[in-house]
């Protein structure tokens, strides 16, 4: 049989990137399906771009203030990520609502550290934890046009400890995040997935 190019995946990250890495490390393996093709990012100077540079992944930075307004910058994002030819984008802790345009161009997945549709948005952790649940966790979901309100992929819970900080319980979310995220992202470029009535199916 011939040999199956691996998928190409385009990364966006806004900070640390342990998600990135993640799937950098797991991309060493070519029985994974993936490479990381490109790393694109809305700040400069964060970890997440020093991860890419080590791996030897090319970076981009599109910041979202050196545009006029958001449709411009949607722009530059789907042109700057177009060469890449990505047959997945994720989302990896990337801190920006992304524009219709970039909607429309790409399959995208995104991580998020809560159980959606229970506390969306950038302080999941923290309203989490104020709310007084006892389970939290991750989910990956597919991207759409509002806040983490795409279809849900795969899940994972985490407990809550009476004696948790945000900082502690966020630790221990991204521990099993990064593996959900590996796990999802290999079976969705190796399989592919289909979608009825908000249900993912991966085959």
């Amino acid at each position: 049989m011939p040999e199956v190019s691996p998928r190409r995946l385009v990364v966006l990250v806004s900070g640390t990137g342990t998600l990135l890495q993640a799937l950098l490390d797991a991309a060493q393996d070519p029985a994974y399906g993936a490479q990381v093709a490109a790393v694109a990012a809305d700040r400069e100077g964060i970890e997440g771009l020093r991860r890419a540079d080590r791996a030897g992944v090319p970076t981009l930075v599109i910041r979202v203030e050196d545009f006029p307004d958001r449709d411009s910058w949607d722009v530059a994002l789907t042109e700057a990520v177009a060469p890449y030819r990505p047959d997945l984008v994720v989302s990896a802790g990337f801190m920006k609502i992304l524009g219709p345009r970039f909607l429309a161009t790409h399959h995208i997945v995104n991580s998020h550290p809560a159980l959606l549709p229970s506390f969306p948005g950038t302080h999941a952790v923290r309203d989490a934890l104020a709310y007084g649940v006892r389970v939290t966790g991750c989910t990956i979901h597919l991207v759409d046009g509002g806040v983490d309100t795409g279809p849900v992929i795969a899940q994972e819970p985490v407990a809550v400890r009476d004696d948790d900080t945000v900082e502690a319980l966020h630790e221990r979310i991204k521990v099993v995040e990064r593996v959900l995220l590996v796990d999802t992202v290999g079976k969705l470029v190796r399989t592919g997935w289909t979608i009825e009535n908000r249900k993912v199916r991966i085959p």
